[in-house]
This record gives structure tokens, sequence and C-alpha cells, in this order.
């Protein structure tokens, strides 16, 4: 059982890696040459869109595997493992869900309730300021926990 919980881990924490990592390489960058409004009507769409039960399981089912997997380890001789573990586990909690529930929800909050219809150029370039930089900095501030969470996984399982 060990092992299959620390495989979910490893696959559901490397899968949001990959996610987090694509946006920061491709999709930013691409709606970076969007003029501020098909730029927020696109990332309203997206952050709709990414609210479905598949982002939800290896999101979610991230931190309950790598939670599982510490208490498995968990015993009287705590070993390399062990350490490994707890490291990528408490780096996804913080970086992971803890950025994207303190950080990024309230922006694309914040950028679901704005109107683009009627809005001035001045307010959407306002909006658009207010959003992309600090939306795309905790992006890959989780992109880059998500990834150092799947190598300490990793290292766990093979080093």
């Amino acid at each position: 059982m060990k092992n299959t919980t620390l495989f979910l881990s490893i696959l559901t924490t490397a899968l949001m890696a990959g996610l987090f990592y694509s946006w920061s390489i491709s999709v930013m960058r691409g709606l970076k040459t969007l003029p501020d409004r098909e730029f927020i009507l696109s990332m309203q769409a997206m952050n709709r869109a990414i609210q479905n039960p598949l982002f939800f399981i290896c999101f979610f089912g991230a931190a309950i595997f790598l939670l599982i997997s510490c208490y498995q380890q968990f015993g009287p001789s705590l070993n390399r493992e062990y350490y490994l573990l707890i490291a990528a586990t408490l780096i996804y909690l913080i970086g992971v869900p803890g950025l994207t529930i303190f950080g990024n929800v309230p922006l694309n909050n914040m950028l679901d309730s704005f109107d683009v219809n009627g809005s001035s150029v001045d307010s959407l370039s306002k909006m658009r300021l207010g959003f992309e930089a600090k939306w795309n900095y905790l992006n890959n501030m989780r992109s880059i926990a998500a990834i150092l969470s799947t190598c300490l996984l990793l290292f766990a399982k093979i080093g």
C-alpha cells in the first residue's frame, strides 16, 4: 500500500507541476500578446473552465496522497525517505494549494467579477495591470513548488 500511495503522490504532484509549468511557458506567453479586453475575456473563460473534476482530483488528490504517504512512512525509525516526504508535502501544501487559495483564486475572482462590456480602455488596462503580473508571479511560484515537491518525492522513492 505504501508504494501505491507514494506512486499516486508522485503522479498527481507531477501532473500539477506540468499544468502550472505549461501555463507559465506557453499559455500566459500567448495571452500576453492579446489586447486588454481579449486578455481579460480569455482569462475569465479559462479560470471558469479549469474548475472541473479532473483538475480537482489532481489538485486536492496530491495533497491527500502526500499526507497519507507521510503517515504510512512514519514509524519508530524515521529515515531519509520520511524526511523527504515531509519536505515534499510541506512545499506542496504551502506552494500549491496555499498560494492558489490565498493568491490566485482572489485574483481570479476579482477578474471574474469585472464586466468588460462598457468598460473604458483605461479601466481595462488598469484591471489587467492589477492582475497579470501578480497572477504570473504566483503561478511561477506554484510551478517551482510543484516541481520541487515532485523531485523530492522521486528522490524519496529512488534515492
